[in-house]
């Protein structure tokens, strides 16, 4: 059973028309899967297979401890969205209900390259001079 409606699919469809790079979705689970393991990779490889230029690749959490350095994921499931450069979005738990939308806008930004945001809002940002590890956490309360 699909989790994304036909009318959906339409939609991200048009949507994924505006990528100009290629965005691989990162799917971190097990072998034996977590309770939401299973829906997250449903939902990365059901997005995958919108479009050609989104790609679903899943990993084990531990068999594959190699990737799991390299994307830093230290839980599961895991979603990390990667672009031309991996500009280190990762989506922690199942990204379904009012987290499904900014996984979509995050491929998006993914495959353009860069997030749209307004010139002065670059600018601000542009003044950062070190890293900033910035997390949201969510809670269906």
């Amino acid at each position: 059973m699909s989790l994304i409606q036909d009318a959906d699919r339409k939609l991200i469809a048009q949507r994924f028309g505006e990528l100009a790079h290629d965005v691989t979705l990162h799917m971190f689970t097990q072998e034996h899967e977590c309770r939401w393991c299973e829906t997250t990779r449903q939902i990365a490889e059901e997005l995958a297979s919108i479009s050609p230029r989104v790609r679903a690749e899943v990993h084990d959490f531990l068999a594959d401890p190699e990737s799991v350095k390299q994307f830093g994921i230290d839980k599961i499931p895991a979603i990390a969205v990667v672009g031309e450069k991996d500009w280190g979005v990762r989506f922690f738990g199942v990204p379904a209900g009012y987290e499904f939308t900014p996984l979509l806008e995050a491929i998006l930004d993914a495959g353009r390259g860069s997030p749209e945001l307004p010139e002065p809002l670059r600018a601000e940002l542009a003044k950062i001079a070190k890293p900033v590890h910035l997390q949201v956490m969510v809670t269906p309360t």
